[in-house]
């Protein structure tokens, strides 16, 4: 029986397990192993919609073991053209606020080991990284964002570390004075995965805490769990009403580059 099929995906970050209420579930088989979960699919105003937890259902999967390639395939599969990538992350500078959004443009790679690309040859494929984000999911997340009233960045680059361990302070200082904006684990390389395969992708980092390098230089308590899971739950929540608005607003015709990435990109 053929798959079920599917125009937008959506990568759930940590806290955010679970989207449509009416779904089906499917199992997708890919050439470089099983997915983090099963898909569910459902609809959203009239728009076919792919749902996958990165780290599964119970978070079973830290960001080093997630199988990056499986899951951008599996969505490439079910017909799937633009990625919603949301993702928790620490703040790097002192006006990146707790509970804020920002819609980055820019990443910094700072992991090693992970299976970063689908073309090891024979055909030698260079993709351009150059700006790795949709700039139409871009601004359609941004403008969604500013109409829910949510403290949001249109712009910020994040720094994407190996995990599972968190930043030394000096490492954290470092990311900092370079002006990077936000921390992670999971953005690299999803999001290059997806241009590989000339899908559309936009993150949104939803801030939790401010990283180690710059608690001591504000007038903060430092993060609790208890902070991080509250602030974890709160933006999940808001992030679910922006998806529900931002989905009907994706135009059907694709006219960013993304749609075009592999035209130059081959030897």
């Amino acid at each position: 029986m053929a798959q079920p099929q599917a125009e937008i995906g959506i990568f759930g970050g940590s806290g955010f397990y679970r989207f449509l209420d009416s779904t089906e579930e499917v199992r997708v088989e890919t050439p470089y192993g099983p997915p983090s979960d099963k898909i569910t699919i459902g609809e959203l105003a009239g728009r076919t919609v792919a749902f996958l937890p990165r780290h599964g259902r119970e978070h079973q999967f830290p960001a080093h073991m997630v199988n990056y390639r499986a899951n951008i395939f599996a969505m490439k599969e079910l017909g799937v053209t633009r990625i919603l990538g949301p993702c928790a992350v620490g703040s790097l500078q002192p006006e990146v606020k707790r509970e804020s959004f920002v819609i980055c443009d820019q990443f910094v790679d700072r992991t090693y080991g992970r299976k970063d690309t689908f073309y090891d040859g024979p055909v030698t494929t260079h993709i351009s990284s150059a700006d790795p984000y949709c700039p139409v999911l871009r601004q359609i997340m941004y403008e969604t964002c500013k109409a829910h009233g949510i403290d949001v960045k249109p712009a910020g680059t994040v720094v994407v570390i190996q995990g599972p361990r968190f930043s030394t302070r000096s490492e954290s200082k470092w990311f900092s004075s370079q002006g990077w904006e936000v921390i992670n684990m999971t953005q690299y390389p999803e999001v290059v995965l997806a241009r590989e395969l000339e899908m559309c992708y936009v993150n949104i980092s939803l801030v939790t805490d401010y990283d180690v390098g710059i608690e001591g230089e504000m007038d903060i308590a430092p993060v609790t769990v208890e902070d991080i899971i509250r602030i974890l739950n709160a933006n999940n929540a808001r992030l679910k009403d922006v998806i529900f608005d931002a989905v009907p607003k994706i135009p059907k015709e694709r006219t960013c580059p993304c749609a075009t990435a592999l035209a130059n990109a081959r030897l």
